[in-house]
């Protein structure tokens, strides 16, 4: 914990950017009969009948002192999906720094293996030499501050059914750059000195 809690109170270094991922399934649904639309006097409604039509994974990577986020759309999240995350991330994302600070959660999926499954070796190793993984803890994800910009998400862009994978990457791009112009930081304000005091049953007591 506290390491992940050291990159957060560091200063922004554009050459060793941090950088959170983080994932979120998302149900796929379609309308049984078509809404009808709001008119003068009336509301909008909208039938409580709904088709499911699968699920779709977003994957968030997202820097939090610079205010910017990426979203993308895929069938599935395994460790291929991962890697190629990885690969964007340092070939697209942030191809000229020097290394990217990367917090994930611990998960199966989130290894360097990943990397060497998906690519020739020498290309999982030039990507990894990019990149260093700092793990939230077990249960402890919600360190992650790629989960507040999925709360954010969820609540303004996932209220609706979104019935295709290609309906869904639209909204996402629509959401992803509207919060990119504005550039808004998140600030974390939970430090060491304070998950000491908050979380002390955690630490070994000193002896008396």
């Amino acid at each position: 914990m506290e390491d992940v809690l050291d990159l957060y109170a560091a200063p922004y270094a554009r050459a060793r950017p941090v950088v959170c991922f983080d994932e979120l399934p998302v149900q796929l649904v379609s309308e049984v009969r078509a809404p009808l639309a709001a008119a003068p006097g009336r509301v909008a409604r909208q039938d409580y009948e709904y088709r499911r039509e699968g699920v779709a994974n977003v994957f968030v990577l997202c820097e939090p002192l610079r205010g910017w986020r990426h979203l993308s759309v895929t069938a599935q999240r395994c460790k291929p999906d991962f890697a190629r995350q990885m690969q964007w991330l340092a070939d697209v994302g942030f191809p000229r720094a020097v290394v990217i600070r990367v917090v994930l959660d611990n998960l199966s999926t989130h290894t360097d293996a990943a990397l060497y499954e998906t690519f020739p070796a020498a290309e999982a190793r030039r990507i990894l030499r990019r990149l260093e993984f700092h793990y939230t803890p077990k249960h402890g994800s919600w360190l992650n501050i790629a989960e507040i910009e999925l709360s954010i998400l969820t609540r303004e862009c996932l209220g609706r059914r979104i019935s295709t994978p290609e309906g869904l990457a639209t909204e996402l791009a629509a959401y992803e750059r509207r919060r990119n112009q504005a550039a808004e930081p998140i600030r974390w304000q939970f430090t060491n000195e304070k998950a000491r005091i908050k979380l002390h049953r955690l630490y070994p007591s000193n002896p008396s």
